[in-house]
């Protein structure tokens, strides 16, 4: 019964740190300190009926709430929902988020080769020149030429590294030089040229190696933000405790003070009816002093923890940001686990997003390899044109024959009819003399590569080591708290001893004071081994998926894998 009553006394501290105000309600400071002292030194029964009554009342009261006595506004939070605030308005999130979009600029920028490209040209030109000969001359012995100029045309590179340009090229000339057969002339165009590459840039080219990394860097993003969301869940939760140990360790703070208070009021009794020495109210004074001192050093890692929580889970831009107050509504638990140290190492090798980011780079190393061994082929392009002409206009008369006019649709008649078709055919070769660029570019990469492979075995070893580190100290934590909570009971019957002792006459105001400093302190103890349990546990789970701090643990990032896949 005795353990009943003090497991439920503590439950209370821890509890009571979690009322809506900072300071100790009336009610607490009426009531706390006579409950923990009966409960301490006898397990009356009112006072820990009246603890757990607080401590559903702080933990889980649907009654309204009412304002803080400074008039700031109030925001109850669980740790799940402040996991969900930080994951809306977290800056870190909310930059990581940034990285896939941009990524997936870079796959529609490598993308964009292959798209087709209109070319126009349009252009008016006159010329004039004196005549040098009588084969150039003209009847006012100038030369003067006009031309009018309209081409157009279509060029594209392929996905299977060919390429195309569609030509139609037409003109419009007049001349007064008499050899021209005709004049005004009209000329008409149409060129198709494809190129094939057959060794070199076949498989892979530079546009498709750019294609291919760029996606392997979009797929390094996605894991670079899985990997600040599983790293932001985890502060926020520590944070969250943090806040939630420091309100509970002011409640502890706080009645401690008030034992001493109390102490305090029964000294100054007992020297008015002469019982005890006037120097022992300067003690009592002295102890008062300190564990006020407590109190404000408490409430001020209260006020620190929660600012550490507010910029992790709320808005910046909100008009209350630094005003509002955050009430932890969740206690501290203590759930013992059992740890599955290799299971959770094969969970890890398998899910750490530093891991899955060096794998990613490695496949993107293999593409820059595949396209430098490409690049040392022979470059042997197969190349085909074909091309169409028609010519128009007024030709002059010549013996036996009339002006002949032709208008540009005739020309255009001629040119879609294949009267006047060319094509060529050609296999051209090049192979350099030497070692090539891209023999260096290729053993500079391979090397490269055997550097991220051993990189990652280091890594591999790291995250196993890691992982068993973290599983250590759950369970280091987890006896800590069975472990401090038998502290916490012996201080609470030592107390109850010094106490009586005092009562006796066989005891001094000092011991009891000591008493009550090593409760205190004991009480802390065991809710800084519950705060380090559950941060333990959250380190445990998050270790499993990204490293416990920030960057990819050594692999290799989007940056460098681009710098890479430069030819």
């Amino acid at each position: 019964m005795r353990t009943i009553v003090i497991r439920t006394c503590l439950v209370a501290v821890v509890a009571a740190g979690f009322g809506t105000q900072v300071s100790v309600s009336a009610q607490v400071a009426a009531s706390a300190p006579e409950a923990f002292i009966s409960s301490g030194v006898g397990g009356s029964a009112r006072g820990p009926v009246s603890l757990l009554a607080l401590a559903l009342q702080a933990a889980g009261s649907q009654q309204p709430q009412q304002p803080p006595a400074d008039g700031r506004p109030v925001r109850r939070l669980t740790a799940d929902e402040a996991v969900k605030l930080a994951i809306e308005n977290n800056l870190g999130v909310q930059i990581a988020r940034f990285d896939p979009r941009i990524e997936d600029l870079s796959v529609a920028s490598a993308r964009a080769a292959w798209s087709p490209a209109a070319t126009s040209t349009l252009s008016n030109t006159r010329v004039q020149q004196p005549s040098t000969n009588t084969f150039t001359g003209s009847l006012d012995d100038r030369i003067r030429n006009t031309q009018y100029v309209s081409n157009f045309g279509v060029q594209q590179a392929l996905p299977w590294g060919g390429a195309y340009d569609v030509a139609w090229n037409n003109n419009h000339s007049n001349s007064n030089f008499n050899g021209n057969l005709w004049n005004p002339a009209i000329n008409s165009q149409l060129q198709l040229n494809y190129a094939q590459p057959l060794l070199r840039d076949f498989g892979i080219d530079n546009i498709r190696q750019q294609l291919q990394v760029s996606v392997k860097n979009r797929e390094i993003a996605d894991v670079g933000l899985r990997q600040t969301l599983a790293q932001t869940t985890r502060t926020v939760r520590n944070a969250y405790w943090n806040l939630a140990y420091a309100v509970a360790s002011l409640a502890v703070q706080q009645q401690s003070l008030e034992l001493a208070q109390e102490s305090l009021r029964n000294t100054r009794s007992r020297v008015e009816i002469g019982t005890t020495p006037p120097i022992e109210i300067v003690e009592a004074e002295s102890e008062v002093a300190g564990r006020e001192e407590a109190v404000i050093v408490a409430q001020a890692s209260i006020a620190t923890a929660e600012d550490n929580l507010r910029a992790l889970v709320f808005d910046p831009a909100m008009p209350d940001f630094w005003a509002i107050r955050i009430e932890p509504t969740d206690l501290p638990p203590f759930q013992p686990t059992v740890v599955d140290v290799d299971g959770a190492v094969r969970n890890a090798l398998d899910r750490r997003t530093d891991l899955d980011q060096t794998k990613r780079s490695m496949e993107a190393s293999e593409i820059n390899i595949r396209f430098f061994q490409n690049q040392t082929l022979p470059d042997v392009t197969g190349n085909f044109n074909y091309g169409l002409r028609a010519v128009g206009g007024t030709r002059a008369a010549t013996p036996g024959t009339a002006i002949l006019e032709k208008s540009y649709g005739s020309v255009l008649h001629d040119l879609v009819g294949l009267d006047s078709p060319t094509w060529t055919a050609s296999l051209n070769i090049s192979y350099p003399i030497g070692t090539s660029q891209a023999e260096a570019n290729l053993a500079r990469t391979r090397l490269q590569y055997s550097q991220a492979q051993t990189r990652l075995k280091n890594q591999q070893l790291q995250v196993s080591t890691q992982v068993r580190q973290q599983a250590r100290n759950v369970q280091t934590n987890q006896q800590r708290v069975q472990s401090t909570r038998a502290s916490r009971q012996l201080a609470e019957r030592r107390l109850e001893a010094e106490q009586r002792k005092f009562q006796a006459g066989t005891s001094t105001s000092f011991l009891v004071f000591q008493a009550q400093r090593d409760l205190s302190q004991a009480r802390n103890n065991e809710l800084r081994a519950i705060l380090d349990y559950n941060q333990s546990v959250v380190d445990f789970e998050t270790v499993q998926e990204a490293p416990l701090s920030g960057g990819g643990g050594g692999g290799v990032t989007a940056t460098t894998v681009s710098t890479l896949s430069q030819p």
